[in-house]
C-alpha cells in the first residue's frame, strides 16, 4: 500500500494514512549459547525456544524463525556462539556479539535477580530493543581459519615459554632431554602454523596488501601484522578514537563535581595490546616518529608505561590512517 500525500503538516496525518508496513512492530531476539543448547527469545512476542547445538537443530530452528528480525543479539561465548551466528546468517539477520560484562550489567540495572538460560534470553533481547549494538558481517571460512592457526600459534608460543622455564628447574638429565626434545617439536609446530599463515595471506590479495602495509611501518613485524588483521579487521572504517577504543588504549575520564580522578584504559582486545606493545618496544628504537614522540613524553615527566600506552595508541591511529587511505609508511614520512 502506497502512502497517501497530503498537504496537512505531518503530525496531523492519521494512523490510516500510514502504511501497515511501518505499523509492524520490529522483532528483536535474544539467544543464550551454552554448549550442548541454546535458549532464544523474540520480542515482543515473548516467544522462546529451546535448541540443540547440532548443525541439523540450528538449521532448522533458524528456518521457523520469522522474517523480519530486526536485530539478533548473543553473547560471546569463546567460538561456541559461531554456529548459531552462521544459522542465523543464511536467513541474513543481523547479529550482533556482544561482551557478557555489558548482558550482565544490563541486566543488574533492570534489576533481575535470577538467572537462568531463558531469562538470559529475554535479558538479552531486551538489550536488542533498547540498546541496539552494532550488527557486523559474519567471518568467512577462510577468516575463521586464519584466526584458529594464529590463536594456535600463541598457544604454541606460550606452551614453549613454560616448557624453557621448566627446563631451568629440572635437575634430572632424562627430564631434560625429554623437555628439549618437546621444545623442539613445539617449535616445529610453530614453524608450520607461521607457514600455514602464509600460504592463507599469500592466497588473498587484499590480505596480503594489507599485511604489506602494516609491515612498512617501522617496528612492526609479521606477528603484529597478522594479528592485527585477524583480530582488527574493522583498521581503516574507524576512527582514531573508535580504533584506540576498541583495542582498550582509550583512557576514560573519572570526574565528579570537584574531584577529578586519573584516567584508565580498560576494556578492549588484549590479544591486540599485546601485539602493539611488541610493536612499540621496536618503534621507540627504530620509528623515528614514535621515538621522537615517547622521548618528549619522558622529558615532560611521563612514567614509562604511560608513554607506552600513549605511543601504542599513536602507533594504531599511524596504521588505522595508513589503511583508510591505502598507503604505506613510505608515503606517511613525506607528510609528518
Amino acid at each position: 500500500m502506497k502512502k497517501l500525500i497530503v498537504s496537512q503538516p505531518e503530525e496531523n496525518l492519521t494512523s490510516h494514512e500510514v502504511s501497515a508496513e511501518e505499523n509492524k512492530p520490529k522483532l528483536y531476539l535474544g539467544v543464550d549459547v551454552s554448549k550442548d543448547s541454546i535458549d532464544a527469545c523474540l520480542l515482543p512476542s515473548n516467544q522462546t525456544w529451546h535448541v540443540a547445538t547440532d548443525d541439523a537443530s540450528l538449521e532448522s530452528w533458524a528456518r521457523e524463525l520469522p522474517y523480519g528480525i530486526s536485530l539478533v543479539v548473543m553473547e560471546a561465548t569463546g567460538g561456541l556462539e559461531i554456529p548459531v551466528a552462521a544459522a542465523l546468517g543464511t536467513r541474513q539477520f543481523p547479529v550482533a556479539v556482544v561482551n557478557p560484562l555489558r548482558a550482565s550489567k544490563f541486566a543488574k540495572a533492570l534489576n533481575y535477580r535470577g538467572k537462568t538460560d531463558k531469562i538470559d534470553a529475554h535479558v538479552l533481547a531486551l538489550f536488542a530493543e533498547r540498546m541496539q549494538p552494532d550488527a557486523h558481517p559474519l567471518p568467512t571460512e577462510k577468516q575463521l581459519e586464519f584466526n584458529e592457526i594464529l590463536s594456535r600459534r600463541r598457544q604454541l608460543v606460550e606452551m614453549i615459554t613454560a616448557e624453557k622455564n621448566r627446563l631451568k628447574q629440572a635437575r634430572c638429565e632424562k627430564i631434560r632431554a625429554h623437555i628439549r626434545a618437546h621444545i623442539a617439536w613445539l617449535k616445529g609446530q610453530k614453524a608450520d602454523c607461521e607457514a600455514e599463515l602464509g600460504a592463507l595471506i599469500d592466497a588473498n590479495p587484499v590480505w596480503s596488501e594489507q599485511e604489506k602495509l602494516f609491515k612498512s611501518v617501522p617496528g612492526v613485524g609479521p606477528v603484529t601484522a597478522r594479528t592485527l588483521l585477524a583480530e582488527m579487521p574493522e583498521l581503516g572504517t574507524l576512527s582514531g578514537k573508535a580504533a584506540a577504543a576498541l583495542a582498550g588504549l582509550a583512557p576514560f575520564p573519572r570526574e565528579s563535581g570537584k574531584w577529578f580522578g586519573k584516567r584508565f584504559c580498560s576494556g578492549g582486545r588484549a590479544v591486540v595490546r599485546t601485539a602493539l606493545h611488541m610493536a612499540t618496544l621496536s618503534a621507540i628504537r627504530c620509528n623515528a616518529v614514535i621515538k621522537e614522540f615517547y622521548q618528549r613524553l619522558v622529558q615532560h615527566g611521563k612514567p614509562h608505561k604511560v608513554a607506552m600506552t600513549a605511543c601504542m595508541r599513536k602507533l594504531l591511529g599511524i596504521i588505522n590512517s595508513m589503511s583508510k587511505k591505502n598507503e604505506r609508511w613510505q608515503l606517511v614520512q613525506k607528510t609528518t
